[in-house]
């Protein structure tokens, strides 16, 4: 299953290396977004402060969404799903494959959003330990949940529309944790932060067991 997680992974990230989509238009996007705030609310420079922690993680959530797109777009165009099931590589190696591959897009996406809204936004970085384990479990909870519903979603008429509202509503949870967690991180919040880090840890684990226990069967499926 490693193996076939590794084949994936290398696959996944050399797509992306050709077609430079995470750099070209994901970065672009999110960028938009910390720059439409940074207008909207400049006259009100404490609530722009106050609501970065929210913002960073919406606008990880619909880069998530965007690279999701691309790959179900891709896969479905070349019937790579096809190609998967009779090149006999394990299912749920694919999906960790594919749910590593999303993680370090995302990943990428995060440092370069994050550097925008210390720049434009004024924000002082505080508990970095924090922040790095929220950021990396839930970059993981997201990931997980974008590889199962692109490969479902992937031969749908209109899966530019379906994508999002199979896939927003169930990252609620991680939202709501990684925006708590980077606020107490960020000096903004009240308590402690880890007790939301951890709900962070065991949404990533629920999410990525159903991914692997389904991985077969939504292979089949689709």
């Amino acid at each position: 299953m490693l193996r076939d997680a590794w084949l994936v992974l290398r696959r996944d990230l050399r797509l992306e290396w050709r077609t430079r989509t995470t750099v070209n238009q994901v970065v672009p996007f999110v960028l938009a977004i910390v720059l439409l705030f940074a207008f909207a609310l400049d006259a009100d420079s404490a609530t722009l402060v106050r609501a970065s922690a929210g913002l960073f993680w919406i606008a990880v959530l619909f880069a998530a969404s965007m690279i999701v797109q691309r790959v179900a777009s891709v896969d479905q165009r070349d019937g790579v799903g096809d190609a998967l099931r009779m090149s006999g590589i394990d299912p749920a190696g694919a999906y960790i494959g594919r749910t590593l591959a999303l993680s370090a897009q995302l990943v990428v996406t995060e440092a370069v959003l994050g550097l925008a809204i210390v720049a434009f936004y004024g924000i002082d970085l505080r508990g970095l330990g924090l922040l790095g384990v929220t950021g990396g479990l839930a970059t993981l909870g997201i990931a997980a949940v974008g590889s199962i519903y692109g490969p479902l979603v992937a031969g749908i008429e209109g899966r530019e529309t379906v994508l999002p509202l199979l896939f927003l509503p169930v990252q609620a949870p991680v939202l709501l944790a990684a925006a708590r967690a980077s606020e107490v991180a960020l000096g903004r919040g009240v308590g402690s932060g880890w007790p939301w880090a951890a709900m962070l840890g065991m949404l990533a684990v629920i999410y990525l067991g159903i991914g692997v226990a389904t991985a077969s069967t939504l292979a089949e499926e689709t």
